[in-house]
């Protein structure tokens, strides 16, 4: 049963991708950020604000990181994504989003002193090569014509900044519970969607695009953190990370049954390559140059 937590944390987050995708022709994307935040502020805000208030000296002395991770990780990531979304397939998304355990590994070498691994050097080589033939629709030649678009260059960028965010969580240790670290990130970034959202020209609520802001709001943001911290506890960060591998695989289902998005020959070879390159980085922990490893991802 516990496998159930990090199972649906990563099936919510699928369809939280195709949400995604529906909502480039229903809502403003300055307007789904920001209302998503707002409303999953509010929703905590009974539940967590008193515990924040309890820990405030911790919140003024951390209060430029957790803006930081805010930044990183609702606003970054959730708009960059919803702006691509305009450009970019569901099923594309989806693929990309996959990468983020790669580039959190990649930012760690950096960032934690992760020593190398055969798996981290070869499941970049791979991935990167399969990426090539995805965004290249299975012709690498177009790309040093036309080269990558927009909507790609977005996506591998909020997927860089999750991974980031990742990362800097886990250095930074900020001493302030899940949830209320959470809780803050979410205020900020509020305050950060703010300016773009009041300069949206039209930021309305409508029957069609209410239902996405929900999704997105509650499930997305709130359920779907929370079954997955539970995975985390019942079953290790390590075993947890392998059902990530499934998000490009449940997206591309779901985009394909409700959306009728067309799966072509060069999404599952690009996606498998790029998800077998994942794989390897996850699983060959031999490091590079002979050494042993002194902190690995946990």
């Amino acid at each position: 049963m516990n496998v159930l937590f990090p199972l649906l944390a990563v099936l919510i987050w699928s369809l939280n991708a195709v949400v995604s995708k529906v909502s480039a022709t229903a809502i403003d994307p300055a307007a789904i950020s920001f209302y998503r935040w707002l409303l999953a502020l509010l929703t905590l805000t009974p539940f967590i604000l008193p515990g924040v208030l309890r820990n405030l000296q911790a919140v003024k002395q951390y209060w430029w990181k957790l803006l930081i991770l805010g930044l990183l990780g609702m606003v970054l990531y959730q708009s960059l994504a919803y702006y691509a979304a305009h450009s970019v397939s569901a099923l594309f998304m989806g693929i990309l989003n996959s990468l983020i355990p790669l580039l959190t590994v990649v930012i760690s070498l950096f960032l934690l002193s992760v020593v190398p691994t055969v798996g981290i050097a070869l499941g970049c080589v791979i991935s990167f090569a399969g990426l090539v033939w995805l965004v290249s629709a299975g012709d690498p030649a177009q790309l040093l014509q036309h080269g990558i678009g927009k909507g790609e260059l977005m996506m591998f960028a909020a997927s860089a900044s999750y991974a980031l965010y990742g990362v800097l969580t886990k250095r930074w240790a900020i001493p302030l519970p899940n949830w209320q670290s959470l809780y803050v990130q979410i205020i900020f970034g509020v305050l950060l969607l703010l300016p773009n959202f009041l300069l949206a020209s039209d930021v309305s609520l409508t029957v069609h695009n209410i239902p996405l802001v929900l999704f997105a709001g509650i499930p997305a943001s709130i359920i779907a953190p929370f079954l997955w911290i539970q995975g985390v506890i019942r079953l290790g960060a390590n075993k947890a990370s392998i059902f990530m591998n499934l998000s490009p695989i449940f997206t591309a289902i779901i985009a394909v049954l409700f959306l009728h998005e067309q799966l072509h020959s060069y999404h599952i070879i690009g996606g498998g390559i790029t998800l077998a390159g994942v794989a390897l980085a996850q699983r060959l922990r031999k490091p590079l140059f002979g050494r042993s490893s002194v902190t690995t991802q946990k």
